[in-house]
């Protein structure tokens, strides 16, 4: 890793309270490097050579069976993928791949659980981490189970357009494949439920979308803090 891109590691939750020492020697084996859209890092089945730390950009993960093919989660900064496998030696249960231009730390899987084992602060970081994830596809799998299709995209777009913070609009991140993927649907479930969505505000011109009535949106998607938030 290059001098310069230390500083911006170190300040990562996963690095920020381990001893020196072991942050250091930790870094010395790890890259830094810049990947462009449509990379595919990680192949489901394969065993685990790095864990990987999004530093910009963002990663589809998603798996593959009898000729299917679904989006799992999109991962954004700053966060970890295939924490579990690298903890576990495991084989991946998901691929993964760059949707844009992206920056991502990798860290060999061994170090990972030889560190764990040195640094407590570390091994505190790497529960932490754990735990987020695991709240998070609790989140996703009541969303997929307790919601509609059209519930759920009322409650994507109502996300999104928070995050931005936009006023009455927003840009899709991802394509309407990889949404409906995302979602649970298939493109052309997907397709019909923009077109019911249109009586609540909500019109769609490729992947920029204008909301006119938020307040009837919110009220069809019943939003929920302990799948949403």
């Amino acid at each position: 890793m290059r001098p310069r891109d230390v500083p911006v590691v170190r300040e990562l939750a996963l690095f920020v309270g381990m001893e020196e020492a072991n942050f250091a020697t930790l870094v010395n084996a790890a890259y830094l490097q810049r990947f462009p859209p449509q990379v595919q890092l990680i192949t489901e089945g394969d065993s685990p050579d790095f864990l990987y730390v999004i530093v910009e950009g963002s990663i589809e993960v998603f798996a593959r069976s009898n000729r299917r093919r679904t989006t799992i989660d999109i991962f954004r900064p700053v966060a970890t993928f295939v924490l579990a496998a690298v903890l576990m030696d495991a084989p991946y249960l998901m691929s993964g791949q760059t949707l844009e231009r992206s920056r991502l730390l990798m860290i060999p899987a061994e170090d990972i659980r030889l560190m764990m084992e040195q640094d407590a602060e570390f091994a505190r970081a790497i529960v932490r981490e754990l735990a987020t994830r695991d709240r998070s596809m609790i989140k996703a799998l009541k969303n997929q189970k307790l919601r509609t299709g059209i519930e759920r995209l009322a409650n994507y777009i109502l996300r999104e357009h928070e995050e931005q913070g936009s006023h009455g609009s927003l840009t899709l991140c991802i394509d309407k494949q990889t949404l409906a993927a995302l979602l649970g649907m298939t493109p052309e479930s997907l397709s019909r439920a923009f077109a019911t969505l249109a009586p609540y505000g909500v019109d769609v011109h490729g992947p920029d979308i204008r909301l006119s009535k938020l307040d009837d949106l919110e009220r069809l998607a019943k939003p929920n803090t302990l799948i949403d938030g």
